[in-house]
């Protein structure tokens, strides 16, 4: 299985021993090694189905495969890079926070909004299921880790969302006085994202 490293702060190391990953196009920045590049397409399977996602999501969701012998280097746009692993679980990703992910893994991409919302983020998460390791992007710092549980949901900014991960449930609270509204950032109907369960949400400092 490929190895997914944490090379520094701003970049995404994989390590490729005659094995394959997968990466958001044009993510890769260098490489070593005898290593093969081609389109895989996009995450959410085929079929109507998959064409509606893919037009929904735009070409942001456009993936890579990397196979070979060698490491391979990513990163976008000097954003932050986190490693998660999963062991037999879901992580619920937002899709324009998403890498790169190696292991024994299945994608999809499910429709987690309301429409008609003041903020266009926060629609659309990607699923990412399985045995294997996620690169996650961060913007304005490294991901902030909240707990949530049963007794202490969490609300949390669409825009700040990136993942969540554990037995957590999403909703939607809203309303016609948000706090974008009380200062003066915001017009419309605003919205919040509601985390219920036990599990971790992981959110970045910045907005997008």
């Amino acid at each position: 299985m490929a190895q997914l490293l944490e090379q520094s702060k701003k970049v995404i190391e994989a390590q490729l021993n005659g094995t394959s990953m997968r990466a958001i196009s044009g993510s890769m920045i260098a490489y070593e090694g005898n290593v093969q590049f081609k389109s895989a397409g996009f995450g959410g399977g085929e079929g109507v189905l998959a064409g509606m996602k893919r037009r929904a999501t735009g070409e942001k969701l456009s993936l890579m495969e990397c196979q070979g012998h060698g490491r391979v280097f990513f990163a976008v746009n000097g954003q932050d890079v986190t490693v998660v692993n999963l062991n037999n679980e879901t992580l619920q990703v937002e899709s324009q926070q998403l890498l790169a992910y190696a292991g024994n893994l299945r994608t999809d991409v499910r429709f987690a909004g309301v429409s008609g919302a003041s903020s266009g983020q926060g629609l659309f998460t990607t699923t990412v299921t399985g045995q294997g390791q996620v690169a996650l992007l961060s913007a304005g710092g490294p991901l902030i880790h909240l707990e949530v549980s049963p007794q202490y949901p969490l609300i949390v900014d669409p825009d700040a969302f990136v993942a969540a991960q554990g037995n957590v449930q999403s909703s939607f609270i809203t309303s016609n006085m948000g706090w974008r509204d009380m200062v003066g950032a915001g017009s419309g109907e605003a919205f919040q994202i509601r985390w219920d369960g036990q599990g971790v949400v992981l959110i970045q400092p910045a907005e997008r």
